[in-house]
């Protein structure tokens, strides 16, 4: 039975993520323990190259594992085919008054988030039945910083969640910590390392709340709100000066970048970096936005929708307030709301070489002059940057509740 046709409220959901499987474990426990009536679900994807993926269940004294078979082995089709009809499922299902996904290493809880909300099961998103009500995310104190600052890929921990999975681990470390209303450290690390973690991550997730158990979700916190690429880049307020070799850089541009000298400045954020992000504008792409990601050794270039002035863009109404409120400071009367902005935390890099490699990949003078007729000549490497979703997954695509195999 559906929540809405039974005059209930939408059930509340807690997305558990982290790297640490013991750990994630141990706290979907404490969520048990906490709230009676909780519904914990599982997905290991440890052989989801091979099309199957394990999924647990556990519910009162119910225990089951469930061996899905799966037409594409990638964690969309997980998502699609199993995770968001068993949440909509469950949500109806009496006696289940909370539900915990506690997600596998590989799964950043952002897409999932993001999928509640758009994705439709039948003939409506998950999010019409449940809430979420928080985002844990664990982090071992000894080995979190390694994994943030290095360049191990998930195929070389045997963690890809499919078969051209080339995240770095530093990517899923990363993200998972951002996304978070409330990060569990776990374990214990030296004097130093304790530090430094900490510096990256008050740069990184100033607004998560820090404790070493489950813990109540401050008040303010996201709660899965998904990332508006045009908005602003952190929630929170991240310390401005250095701390333990760890500093930060708000790069900001109202002129676009060559695509050529962007392309070769990138390497810049591959050494000494712990993480970049932020939208981007290309002189050769006028009216879209690019989205810039990099950890470790990792670096990944996608749309991130037109610009507000773009011919095919958004109207002003259709977007967010804090998207409008930045548009209105920057807006220029010839570019409207194009810029480049990118939040930078470096260690073993100085923000001010970070800052010279970026300007110097800006258009000159008298390219600028030259307009955008000449601009469109430009050779432009992010071109074929842009995956191509699952086929079987398009994000306009329903779900059906019963797709998928299962075997007992």
């Amino acid at each position: 039975m559906d929540p809405e046709t039974t005059g209930t409220t939408r059930v509340p959901l807690t997305l558990i993520s982290g790297l640490v499987p013991a750990a994630t474990a141990d706290l979907a426990e404490q969520v048990r323990a906490a709230r009676p009536g909780t519904a914990v679900v599982h997905h290991d994807l440890r052989e989801i190259r091979g099309g199957v993926v394990r999924r647990r269940l556990q519910l009162g004294d119910r225990d089951e594992t469930t061996v899905l078979e799966l037409a594409h082995g990638c964690v969309s089709c997980t998502l699609r085919e199993d995770l968001l009809p068993l949440l909509r499922r469950l949500a109806g299902t009496p006696g289940v008054r909370h539900i915990a996904v506690r997600l596998d290493e590989a799964m950043e809880p952002e897409p999932v988030c993001w999928a509640i909300r758009h994705v439709l099961v039948g003939d409506r998103p998950v999010s019409d039945f449940v809430t979420i009500d928080g985002v844990h995310t664990v982090l071992d104190r000894g080995t979190w910083l390694a994994d943030a600052t290095g360049d191990d890929t998930l195929e070389e921990r045997g963690l890809q969640a499919s078969q051209d999975d080339e995240r770095t681990v530093a990517q899923v470390a990363l993200s998972q910590a951002e996304f978070a209303d409330v990060l569990v450290l776990t374990g214990t690390a030296d004097a130093w390392t304790d530090a430094k973690t900490a510096a990256v991550l008050d740069r990184v997730a100033p607004a998560a709340l820090r404790t070493s158990r489950l813990a109540e979700v401050p008040a303010g916190a996201r709660r899965g709100e998904v990332t508006d690429m045009h908005g602003p880049l952190l929630h929170g307020e991240p310390p401005l000066g250095a701390d333990c070799g760890v500093a930060t850089l708000l790069f900001t541009a109202q002129r676009p970048f060559h695509p050529e000298r962007l392309h070769d400045a990138l390497d810049v954020l591959l050494d000494g970096v712990v993480r970049a992000r932020g939208r981007v504008w290309v002189a050769s792409q006028p009216d879209m936005a690019l989205w810039l990601e990099s950890a470790g050794g990792g670096l990944g270039v996608g749309h991130a929708g037109p610009w507000l002035d773009a011919p095919d863009g958004p109207a002003w109404t259709d977007v967010s307030p804090e998207r409008r409120t930045l548009a209105s400071l920057r807006w220029h009367p010839v570019f409207g709301d194009r810029a480049s902005e990118i939040f930078v935390v470096t260690d073993q890099a100085t923000p001010a070489e970070i800052e010279e490699a970026l300007s110097g990949a800006l258009l000159t003078d008298a390219e600028l002059a030259a307009g955008q007729r000449e601009w469109l000549t430009y050779d432009d490497p992010f071109g074929a940057w842009h995956e191509e979703p699952c086929e079987e997954t398009d994000e306009t695509q329903d779900v059906n509740v019963t797709s998928g195999t299962e075997k007992q």
